[in-house]
């Protein structure tokens, strides 16, 4: 698998420098997260601030009831709110307070996995910093990428943040509830965020009123139980 740090846009040079340097220490910890999560689907949770990641979080929790078991890491510079928003309903989740850092790096992952119970857990959410420039770099040992960008925001954002785009593997349209109220083209976005990466699925939600969110958790339990059938394999393989 070829590490999200060296995946760039088309036409751009990347350079040996001390930047790109920290960026393959940085995969080797990934690495490492990847070996000691085998069988549970990891998936990193991108966005700018404000998308309704913690909302979403805590919707999929009710609907993933008695279907997945997940826990949640929550980034945030500051503050434990958004982890306490996750237990009220229920989610086992820990904190990770970067103390101003605008992302998580995979060694934050590392440490927490010590301070968080994720024994029966089908899948882990890291929900990054509100941010779509640094954590597009760092890969976290996810299986997948998610980013997710609301209607309040503007259609405008692959072409300005394409790193982000090009390293996810889903793209969360959010708030669609607004979109009689905002001007937000669906079809501009999908058609931009395919410019720049063809693979890349597209779903529609709303937290608040549940549009999509069904699409979401069926995308979840697929890809879970997609896992869950590779380790199944390989383990066969090795005997």
């Amino acid at each position: 698998m070829t590490p999200k740090s060296n995946r760039a846009p088309v036409g751009s040079v990347q350079c040996e420098n001390t930047t790109l340097n920290l960026l393959k220490a940085n995969d080797f910890v990934a690495k490492a997260i990847r070996e000691r999560l085998p069988d549970m689907l990891v998936l990193n949770i991108c966005s700018s601030p404000g998308s309704g990641k913690t909302t979403l979080m805590q919707e999929t929790g009710k609907l993933l009831k008695g279907k997945l078991n997940m826990a949640v890491l929550v980034g945030d510079p500051e503050t434990e709110r958004d982890a306490i928003r996750m237990k009220e309903v229920g989610i086992n989740a820990l904190q990770i307070v970067t103390g101003g850092m605008c992302h998580i790096e995979a060694q934050m992952i590392l440490q927490a996995l010590d301070h968080i119970n994720l024994e029966g857990v089908d899948v882990l959410f890291i929900e990054n910093v509100g941010n779509l420039v640094c954590p597009a770099a760092f890969d976290l040992g996810e299986d997948y990428r998610v980013a997710v960008i609301s209607v309040t925001e503007g259609d405008d954002k692959p072409k300005k943040y394409p790193r982000m785009f090009l390293t996810s593997e889903l793209m969360l349209v959010s708030k669609a509830d607004l979109l009689p109220y905002v001007p937000f083209s669906v079809d501009a976005i999908m058609q931009d965020a395919r410019d720049i990466n063809p693979d890349l699925e597209v779903i529609t939600i709303s937290s608040l009123k549940g549009d999509g969110l069904e699409l979401w958790c069926d995308w979840l339990m697929k890809k879970a139980n997609e896992k869950k059938k590779k380790m199944k394999y390989k383990l066969l393989d090795m005997q």
